[in-house]
Order: structure tokens, then C-alpha cells, then sequence
């Protein structure tokens, strides 16, 4: 997928990188198409971003001392928005959003570096949707078809048993989205595993491509409907049914599930206010939503100790991976932009 640009308000004329984990591929003969550069180009690309033009606001978000950015870092991860966030913290809303854009190109990078080598045995994939700038039948006529504009998705790949976010990608929902996902994901995994993903069509190809033969592929197919004794304007569907096809290899059928990466969807929309249904809280730039998800997996996989790893004592995703050996705090976060 190659990077596209878009018009950044503040300076007419100007083109801005859209941003996603994965841009480039390249051809190696050992597994097929593997990422050239995966989220490393990215990084690049926001750094572009928040460099290209210095301004008195950036200054003022530089002179944000360890302790400030950490305050602010704590309000962001627990599902503040960005405005509540300013009137709690008493820094101006440019300067929050500055800081967000480069802690985010700081924790994605971090997270490329460390995600490697990855001893997972067994992977959930989906996609949750959100928008940004406007929902996709509201977007102005000369913004159709931009990307950026409307309906943006991000695809997850969750291990269930360390609960850590492998990989995630930022973009559209569409076949080479999909394959550029995967390629990233099969580069960071060292073993053979059981993946488990939904009935996109796009998954049966891009799988193939990822993974050649090395892989034992499940699709879960659910079907949803309303519940007619549920009398609730926004009661979510329900399932009413579900399919299992085996697609390749030979995964175990009791560890078919979506069940984990579809609770890490609720986490996202609970620690995300851009995330979170019926609010004016939406994205508004693609960019600050990469960043916002970059944040908010760093602090997913570093920083929060979840409950059912708490044996034999309280651990984060990348602490039961093998990647890390202490929770992070907020400081610690903050400290990457030292």
C-alpha cells in the first residue's frame, strides 16, 4: 500500500502523510512477501508530520517537563478526550495534540524494535471500525474517496493466552490492507501458530500469502441479530449463529475463538474517547488517530496489568510475552521522548 496525502489545515498547500503501520512491501524468496520496513515507515512519516514546520505550540509542548507529560499521558490512556483532557491539565489543546502525535511515533517505534521474535502459538485476528473527519455518508463532495476521510478501520492480531497485541494496522478495509497486516505479523512471529479470524473474504488470500503452508487457519463465522424482547434503541446485535471452516492445516477445534480480540475491540472503545459511539469525541485527523492507537497498544502491552495474569503475580501482556520485566508507568511512557 503505498502512502497517500492529504491537506493539513494549518498550512494550505501543504501535503501530510496518511499514516499506517505498513507501507511498503518487498519480495524475499523464504515466506513470500514480508514487510520492507513495517511500521518503521510510519514512524518516518509522522515524524514528517510533526517536524516539517516548528512552530511557538510545538516549543511549548518541548518544554513539557517528564512529570506534565506523564499527567497528561494518564489522562489520555483511561478514555479521556482530548478536550477534557486540556481543561484537566490546564495545557492548551495544540500542545496535547503535539504531544500525542510524537509520543505516538515514539511508542509505535518501540513496539516495532521489541515485537519481534514473538512466541505465540495461537492468534485471533478482526477489525473494529470507527471514522474519521466525518462518517462516510457525510463527508463533503470534495473529500469522497480521500483517504483519511470517513470510515477507518484498524486490524488487530491478539495472542490469547499473553493477551499482547502483536500487530495492528491503520487504514481502509480492503484487500491489500489485509495482506500488508498479515505479511507484518508473520514477520514477528517465530513459531508455527493457530490463527483464528472472521469470514472477510479478504483474510483467504492475504493468509495464504503470509504464511504459505506454516499455518493452521480457522475462519469463525458469526451471524448477528437483533434481540426482539430487547425494546433498546441501541441494544448491540447479538449472535444467532455461528460457523467454523477449517481453511488450512489442522487447527484444534476448542481453540477456534474471537472471543479475545473482540473484547480487546471493547477495551479499545472504552480507553479510546475516540473510539467510544454517539460522541463528537471522533478523529478528525488520520494521523492523530495512528497515533492514538499506537498510545493506547503501548499502554495495553506495557503499562496495565491484566487480571488474568495476575498469577503468579500482577503482569502486563509483554511481561507473560517474555518482552519486558516490570510494568511501565506514565514517567516511564514519557520518558521515551527524552
Amino acid at each position: 500500500m503505498a502512502s497517500t496525502s492529504w491537506s493539513a489545515d494549518e498550512e494550505p498547500g501543504r501535503t501530510w502523510p496518511i499514516v499506517a503501520p505498513l507501507l511498503l512491501l518487498d519480495r524475499a524468496p523464504a515466506r513470500g512477501l514480508v514487510p520492507r520496513s513495517s511500521m518503521n515507515h510510519q514512524i518516518q512519516s509522522v515524524k514528517l508530520l510533526t517536524f516539517l514546520t516548528r512552530s511557538s505550540i510545538m516549543c511549548s509542548m518541548n518544554r513539557l517537563s517528564r512529570a506534565e507529560r506523564a499527567a497528561i499521558i494518564r489522562l489520555l490512556v483511561e478514555g479521556n478526550s482530548l478536550r477534557s483532557v486540556t481543561r484537566i491539565s490546564e495545557h492548551s489543546i495544540n500542545t496535547v495534540s503535539k504531544l500525542l502525535v510524537e509520543l505516538g511515533t515514539a511508542c509505535a517505534n518501540y513496539q516495532d524494535e521489541h515485537l519481534r521474535d514473538l512466541t505465540s502459538s495461537r492468534i485471533e485476528c478482526d477489525e473494529i471500525w470507527t471514522f474519521c473527519y466525518a462518517k462516510a455518508r457525510n463527508v463533503p463532495e470534495e473529500h469522497r474517496g480521500e483517504e483519511g476521510f470517513g470510515d477507518i478501520w484498524t486490524w488487530v492480531a491478539l495472542d490469547p493466552d499473553t493477551k499482547l497485541v502483536s500487530s495492528w494496522l491503520v487504514g481502509e478495509r480492503n484487500p491489500e490492507n489485509c495482506r500488508a497486516f498479515l505479511l507484518d505479523l508473520a514477520s514477528r512471529l517465530r513459531y508455527r501458530v493457530q490463527l483464528t479470524t472472521d469470514g472477510h473474504r479478504s483474510y483467504l488470500e492475504a493468509v495464504e500469502q503470509a504464511f504459505g503452508s506454516a499455518i493452521d487457519y480457522a475462519m469463525l463465522i458469526k451471524t448477528y441479530g437483533t434481540d426482539l424482547n430487547d425494546d433498546r434503541k441501541f441494544s448491540p446485535p447479538v449472535v444467532i449463529s455461528q460457523e467454523v471452516r477449517i481453511v488450512q492445516g489442522d487447527p484444534d477445534p476448542d481453540r477456534i475463538s474471537t472471543s479475545y480480540v473482540e473484547r480487546q475491540n471493547l477495551t479499545m472503545r472504552m480507553g479510546m474517547r475516540r473510539f467510544t459511539r454517539l460522541t463528537n469525541a471522533f478523529s478528525k485527523k488520520a494521523a492523530n488517530h495512528a497515533a492514538a492507537v499506537a498510545l493506547h497498544f503501548f499502554y495495553v502491552n506495557f503499562g496495565r496489568p491484566h487480571k488474568s495474569l495476575a498469577n503468579p503475580y500482577p503482569r502486563t501482556p509483554a511481561m507473560a510475552a517474555g518482552i519486558s520485566d516490570h510494568v511501565w508507568t506514565c514517567e516511564e511512557i514519557a520518558g521515551l521522548l527524552d
